[in-house]
């Protein structure tokens, strides 16, 4: 470039006089780089603590290796053994009672079982139908031994998977006419591989309802086009059950299996309380033990019609074990023995509307 030039621009800037201008941007680009090497030094400086500061919390030399010890950390808790499922079979034999509907579902199994191993080996099967129909009152266990028979199932190899999906009429039936056929098809694609268990299923047949007729019937199409790898269980009160089967001949023909629930006697509702009480560590006092005998038989005389059996027996337990709360919780530092003790003064029925409003669920028991 034109030092005259050069010097012409300068002076344009700069005025008149001073240094020479070429001198004078050399001095000035020295200074830059010597002002880029220090910061460039003075952020590597920081880098350095910041790493420092990460070994001293993580114990770890570099970030680098902060991430490598995460992936691990996530590929062992992946890789960690997991807690063996219990047997199907132990869960049926635990289930407090229910000895005619064990019977029933073991000689139901079995039965399947061998079918299928003589078609496995090329031999002529029997036709059987999986789908049930299970009738009872509340509480007798029919959501509790759908899902063991769901697992019965897999294990045999008669579903893949072996999961329950429980639904009612409200998980089927949509607003519009169209949207129940899609929501209905929803809940049979998440099923398959296992169970469906609708229960009162007969409040989707109602006079002039389309739109439980429309549940219905895709439902049964699903039964035949699934028909090896989906079963249906439909449950609910006996005697609407049966006019619920016998008001369609698509239902009629395709279940024809029933297992009847009967209620659970005293004695099997007070083993009930107390596998509740041994299962979340508490203990009765031998003085409050008869009384809890006689709270189950008042309720159960009170509600002949209506008692929902394990279910009212849980009830009753949570009653109990929240007045249990609201004496301990007075206590100065209670003990482990004082917590889990249940007294005769726990067996109030005063609750308030709040205690009896509590939506807290403690496990699912024989429903």
């Amino acid at each position: 470039m034109d030092k005259d030039f050069l010097n012409d621009v300068y002076k344009d800037f700069f005025g008149p006089g001073g240094k020479d201008p070429v001198k004078n941007a050399e001095d000035a680009l020295k200074e830059a780089e010597k002002m880029l090497a220090d910061l460039q030094k003075r952020n590597q400086a920081g880098i350095d603590a910041l790493e420092k500061e990460v070994d001293a919390v993580t114990g770890t030399d570099t970030v680098e290796n902060v991430e490598e010890m995460q992936a691990v950390s996530q590929t062992e808790q992946q890789e960690a053994p997991k807690e063996p499922e219990k047997d199907p079979m132990e869960q049926l034999d635990e289930l407090i009672g229910l000895a005619e509907i064990k019977h029933d579902v073991l000689e139901l199994t079995d039965f399947v079982k061998v079918q299928k191993m003589r078609k496995d080996q090329g031999m002529k099967s029997v036709p059987v139908s999986l789908h049930l129909v299970f009738t009872g009152n509340p509480g007798t266990g029919k959501t509790t031994v759908a899902r063991i028979l769901a697992k019965l199932y897999a294990n045999i190899g008669a579903l893949s998977k072996g999961q329950l999906v429980e639904v009612d009429r409200s998980g089927l039936v949509a607003g519009y006419v169209g949207q129940t056929a899609l929501k209905t098809q929803e809940k049979i694609r998440e099923a398959l591989g296992g169970v469906l268990f609708i229960d009162e299923a007969y409040a989707l047949s109602q006079k002039d309802d389309a739109f439980g007729q429309e549940a219905i019937d895709t439902i049964l199409k699903a039964m035949e086009d699934h028909r090896d790898d989906l079963v249906v269980i439909v449950a609910g009160y006996t005697k609407p059950m049966e006019e619920f089967i016998n008001s369609n001949p698509g239902l009629k023909s395709r279940f024809n299996k029933y297992i009847e629930f009967p209620d659970y006697s005293v004695d099997e509702l007070e083993e009930i309380f107390y596998s509740n009480c041994s299962r979340y560590d508490y203990v009765v006092e031998e003085e409050a033990k008869k009384h809890i005998r006689e709270m189950i038989v008042a309720r159960k005389m009170q509600k002949q019609e209506n008692f929902a059996n394990a279910r009212e027996v849980r009830n009753l337990f949570e009653e109990i074990i929240t007045n249990q709360a609201r004496r301990v919780a007075e206590l100065e530092s209670p003990s482990q023995e004082e917590m889990m003790l249940l007294k005769l003064e726990d067996l109030t029925e005063e609750i308030s509307d709040g205690d009896k409003e509590q939506d807290k669920q403690l496990g699912s028991d024989q429903e």
